[in-house]
């Protein structure tokens, strides 16, 4: 597997846990369990997420410059 597909499956698995995480959070919040580390529990996620969110969307656009250059 290449270091893009780990990043494409490392992002999957990362919104699994953000999506637990915030519902997680929901549950709490319906109960009026009043523990602040149930609603920092989705930045543990989150802030990954939001790294390998990122490099994918910046990779076409590195790609295509890249490739411009080895044509010229």
């Amino acid at each position: 597997m290449t270091g893009n597909m780990w990043v494409r499956q490392i992002h999957r698995w990362l919104s699994i846990a953000f999506t637990l995480a915030v519902i997680a959070n929901i549950v709490a919040l319906t109960l009026q369990i009043q523990a602040t580390w149930i609603g920092l529990l989705a930045f543990v996620p989150l802030i990954p997420l939001l790294a390998t969110g990122l490099y994918m969307f910046a990779l076409p656009y590195v790609s295509r410059r890249s490739g411009a250059r080895q044509e010229a």
